[in-house]
């Protein structure tokens, strides 16, 4: 039977589900959670989204999207992929990318990736037990530019504080809080400085109740800050966080950091998810971070 492909429908999104939670073996996708990778994409656009079908049932999807003009260079990505079992090796992953890259490169794209999308995105890369996906990565002329890892921390074996670093910092005018609502154009102007691309996930962590965002202030001035549930509705997932320059080296990343892991642990989660890592020995030594996982990041440049 021969496959068809086309864009993809709101009236899709249960199908699509089922498919993506028995493609992905190494990972739970929830409805929330795929509600969210689809629709709360900051730019969202079903016409570079397709289903591959056979008959009536969808044997395909691929989600594209695209980052234009970061620091000059515009993105596009595949976001999501999932081919049944039963349907790889037929051609439908490529004929879905094929129609992607033709259309991404009409809107001046400049570079494709797969996974690592900012603002909102479900893996940073590919986890290489999905072998198939590198396959398909290489077959497609993408090359692996990068590594990158998510690391775990074990919740359960401590409390979170740290109220004798706390006051210390209190001594030399550093006040440690959670957001407001009051303090949110503040806030969003000051990560705008150095961290623009993070302004849509705090924006996404001010939506939790209690707000999942906690600050520095240096005399009343946010200089700090880090949240969680920001990404992956559902998951235990922590970040981003950052420290303006004149403060680093004070402690304060690390106070921020279990201020949030005191939040995710008050939510009932046995551990934490700290994603897209740089400083691993940060993680390392001051919450007992390992290595969960590794992601290879591949990316095709169109120009």
């Amino acid at each position: 039977m021969t496959n068809t492909i086309r864009q993809y429908h709101d009236k899709d999104f249960d199908e699509v589900l089922a498919l993506c939670q028995n493609t992905y073996k190494f990972d739970s996708i929830t409805k929330e959670l795929l509600h969210e990778k689809i629709y709360d994409d900051p730019f969202y656009n079903p016409e570079i989204i397709w289903v591959a079908e056979e008959g009536a049932a969808i044997v395909g999807f691929l989600m594209g999207t695209c980052r234009m003009d970061i620091r000059g260079v515009n993105y596009g990505y595949v976001k999501l992929m999932a081919v049944s079992e039963t349907h790889q090796r037929k051609g439908i992953a490529r004929k879905m990318y094929e129609l992607l890259e033709n259309e991404l490169r009409l809107r001046k794209v400049d570079v494709m990736r797969l996974g690592d999308v900012p603002m909102n995105y479900f893996m940073p890369g590919i986890d290489p037990r999905y072998t198939p996906a590198l396959c398909f990565a290489m077959r497609m002329g993408f090359n692996r530019f990068m590594d990158t890892s998510n690391l775990v921390v074990n919740l359960s074996d401590r409390e979170w504080s740290d109220e004798k670093k706390i006051s210390t910092l209190k001594s030399d005018d550093i006040e440690i809080c959670r957001a407001t609502i009051e303090n949110k154009d503040e806030l969003m102007d000051f990560v705008a400085e150095e961290w623009k691309l993070w302004q849509f996930e705090l924006a996404m962590a001010y939506k939790s109740d209690p707000i999942a965002i906690h600050v520095a202030k240096l005399k009343g001035k946010i200089k700090a800050f880090s949240a969680h549930s920001a990404n992956n509705k559902g998951l235990p997932w922590f970040g981003p966080m950052g420290t303006h320059p004149d403060l680093r080296g004070k402690g304060i990343g690390k106070v921020l950091l279990y201020r949030c892991l005191e939040d995710l642990k008050n939510l009932g989660y046995k551990t934490a998810i700290i994603p897209w890592v740089g400083p691993i020995d940060f993680y390392s030594h001051h919450a007992g971070a390992v290595v969960e996982r590794v992601f290879w990041r591949y990316e095709k440049k169109l120009s």
